[in-house]
């Protein structure tokens, strides 16, 4: 998967299938455990549940409707913050909350086993693009300045993700707005307390993930590091960085600067295991010289 090369990775991963034949998962964490067994899903009464991430789910949730189209009968079973965005935009697609009862199925299918069950390529990728939408926010006025969202740090699932805030306190000398879409940011941490009264605007405490997508809508770009707002901004079709560690997931490829999976999306990726200073620099290069093309009688210009 790292070299793009799905069609080896499904082969591998059919001897897997075999390999674990009758073993039993349910004493895993969910998100190691496997629900498909293998079983063609054409004419099935299929149930597809996201034992993952938010963001595994906004990524992978375009596969919904390939699974309709070729199944008896669908539910997808998702985290239930997401239930209101995802009911909107496939709303031929019934949904459940995650851990709620459930109809029965004859095949249970984890949502992130889709591409395999499907035999996807990268060809196949994005798909019908955007596949989000989000309600949008007042219009804004006649200022032209960038409006930029930041978001530096993840959750606890692997922390070299997550960058020191304080390496971003230059973007506070360029001419854009800056724009927190961090949550839970560490208060004693004074980089960070900086940075988040440098910003214009915040999310409110405790939003919904409407409320998130409505903001990053109403953004010009979003800068973000490898977490749910990566893939939200990028489902949404908006221009998005997204920064990666030196040992980045198996989603984002080797060496690409883009990504089929969201075509508004650039990559920047870490040379050496930590090395956000030089990571930072090419972000900071990068959006001075879209600060310098755009001007101030026009609208914001693309930025990916």
């Amino acid at each position: 998967m790292l070299d793009g090369a799905f069609e080896r990775a499904w082969r591998i991963s059919d001897a897997v299938l075999r390999q674990r034949a009758g073993q039993i998962c349910s004493h895993l964490p969910y998100h190691q455990r496997w629900l498909w067994d293998g079983t063609p899903l054409i004419g099935r009464r299929v149930r597809a549940s996201s034992y993952h991430g938010l963001g595994d789910t906004v990524q992978f949730i375009r596969f919904a409707p390939l699974l309709l189209a070729i199944a008896s009968d669908v539910v997808i079973e998702v985290q239930s913050a997401l239930l209101p965005l995802l009911r909107a935009a496939f709303p031929q697609v019934p949904m459940l909350p995650l851990g709620g009862p459930l109809p029965s199925c004859e095949v249970a299918i984890e949502l992130m086993e889709l591409p395999h069950a499907l035999r996807l390529s990268p060809e196949d990728l994005p798909g019908p693009f955007p596949y989000l939408y989000a309600p949008r926010l007042q219009p804004r006025g006649a200022d032209s300045r960038l409006r930029v969202g930041l978001v530096w740090a993840g959750g606890k699932w692997r922390g070299e993700r997550s960058l020191p805030p304080a390496l971003l306190l230059p973007l506070t000398a360029l001419p854009i707005d800056l724009i927190a879409l961090q949550l839970g940011s560490d208060p004693a941490d004074p980089g960070a307390t900086e940075l988040l009264h440098a910003c214009r605007d915040t999310l409110p405490d405790n939003p919904t993930i409407e409320e998130t997508a409505a903001l990053i809508a109403s953004l010009d770009l979003v800068i973000t590091i490898d977490t749910m707002v990566a893939h939200l901004a990028g489902a949404l079709g908006q221009p998005v960085w997204t920064l990666l560690d030196a040992d980045a997931d198996w989603r984002w490829m080797r060496h690409r600067r883009d990504t089929p999976w969201y075509p508004t999306m650039r990559l920047f990726r870490q040379q050496k295991p930590g090395d956000w200073p030089c990571l930072i620099d090419q972000v900071i290069a990068a959006l001075t010289q879209l600060t310098h093309r755009a001007q101030p009688d026009q609208a914001s210009p693309p930025v990916c």
